[in-house]
């Protein structure tokens, strides 16, 4: 009976808390304009830590925050190039392999953002997107 407990103890965990530890592969539209990304995520219940290296001159960054349930949260600041933090919100796939949401600098901009964890899936998924000409938001 122990066994079974722990299972489903196991699973309604699960259910409240999204695991993104890892590393995730994504793009941010700023102005209509995708910029690539690659983010390593850790963590430690709904505290999240991580490095954000950006496709452009922007450069790398280190981000703060939480996830709650299936919702994320978290600012990232650019080491050496933009002084204002940038917030990102958003939701996390039930099979926790997907996020996508809104990111904002003050009340001056903002855009959508998503992310898939890194893999050979995702690789493929990008290469039918390109041969196919299909939009990388549409989901």
């Amino acid at each position: 009976m122990t066994c079974s407990l722990s299972i489903t103890k196991d699973k309604w965990r699960k259910n409240l808390m999204a695991d993104v530890s890892g590393t995730w592969l994504g793009t941010y539209w700023q102005q209509g304009i995708p910029t690539r990304f690659e983010v390593t995520l850790i963590q430690s219940g709904n505290t999240l830590t991580g490095r954000i290296l950006d496709d452009s001159n922007l450069g790398e960054a280190q981000l703060t925050g939480e996830v709650v349930g299936h919702r994320i949260s978290f600012i990232k600041r650019y080491f050496t190039t933009s002084p204002d933090p940038i917030t990102y919100v958003g939701t996390i796939s039930e099979h926790e392999d997907y996020m996508q949401g809104q990111w904002s600098i003050k009340l001056w901009d903002s855009g959508p953002w998503e992310a898939r964890r890194n893999g050979d899936a995702l690789i493929a998924d990008l290469q039918t997107r390109i041969e196919k000409k299909v939009s990388l938001t549409s989901v």
